[in-house]
């Protein structure tokens, strides 16, 4: 009766409906990259080029977001349009905001957490990000930890993305990943990467480079009852990498900033990507683009590896 009402919030698309009726095996996005990750018009034409990109290796985007009063799972090119060009003024949506926002009929971003929740609503296994949020540097004291880590520790959607965000204390994220038993996978290299630069420094849980290898783990996992996500972490391409020393110098100095300007909470990951945007020239933007093509890349091969296990298992 729950997952009843639950799901008569939700609106899916026609590409999605259509996919979903032939069993072809979809991709979740999220909003927020568009609303608050990228400015315009870099946003919405990334949106589309991710979008393409994911067709044209045989499986179906869902971009998500909330508009109107429903969950929207696939946009329409107008949709993607007005969450580019809405400045920021859309709700960033993570899981305590979904109730106000589907309630007032206002227009949401959904988050990491925010956009696993409708995925799994929608019967989506895979999405695909840039980078999870997670422990934020100097959380010992503020308490500032991501709702992506909790939404990872019970949701059961598989979680593409280029690491946890480099403006993170990557170390605290991964013990809080291991606490709750989310697995780390990485492909391509041993290491977790870190968003901006490949090497996060710290070892992922699991190295499987092929997608037939990680749907048989993330499959089994599921199978076994292990309810959560699963975070499988690939880095930027080689080419459109930082430097890691570059990065992190320029993180402190966007943190400091937020710190003597009061920027606290849902506001920091915004304000600190626009900041190294701005500091960097632009550079890292054009490394955020790059990272959330190569994860989709990796992602779509991911679904179709998902749904032909999938078959497999219900054909024994």
């Amino acid at each position: 009766m729950v997952a009843d009402l639950a799901h008569s919030w939700l609106t899916r698309s026609a590409p999605v409906a259509a996919a979903q009726a032939a069993g072809r095996p979809l991709v979740a996005l999220e909003s927020t990259i568009i609303a608050h990750g990228m400015p315009y018009p870099e946003n919405v034409r990334t949106a589309r080029e991710v979008e393409a990109l994911i067709r044209s290796l045989g499986a179906e985007p869902a971009t998500i977001a909330l508009i109107g009063g429903r969950i929207r799972i696939g946009l329409s090119d107008e949709e993607l349009e007005l969450l580019a060009r809405s400045g920021g003024q859309a709700h960033k949506v993570s899981r305590r905001d979904l109730p106000a926002v589907l309630a007032g009929g206002g227009l949401g971003a959904t988050t990491v957490a925010g956009t696993m929740i409708c995925a799994a609503l929608a019967g989506i296994e895979v999405f695909v990000t840039g980078g999870i949020g997670g422990v934020h540097r100097g959380a010992p004291e503020s308490f500032d930890i991501s709702a992506d880590l909790q939404e990872l520790a019970k949701t059961s959607v598989a979680v593409v993305c280029a690491g946890a965000k480099s403006i993170l204390d990557i170390g605290l994220t991964l013990e809080y990943l291991e606490t709750h038993g989310v697995p780390v996978l990485s492909c391509e290299q041993d290491n977790l990467a870190a968003f901006y630069t490949r090497d996060s420094g710290f070892r992922a849980d699991f190295r499987l480079d092929e997608a037939a290898a990680q749907a048989r783990f993330i499959r089994t996992k599921w199978d076994l009852g292990l309810a959560g996500g699963v975070v499988l972490s690939t880095p930027v391409p080689e080419a459109a990498a930082m430097p890691r020393e570059e990065i992190d110098a320029l993180t402190r100095q966007a943190l400091a900033e937020a710190k003597a300007q009061g920027i606290a909470g849902k506001a920091v990951t915004p304000f600190l990507l626009a900041r190294i945007k701005a500091l960097t020239g632009g550079r890292s933007l054009a490394t955020n683009i790059a990272l959330v093509k190569h994860n989709a890349e990796v992602g779509a091969r991911l679904a179709l590896a998902l749904a032909h296990a999938g078959r497999g298992a219900e054909a024994q």
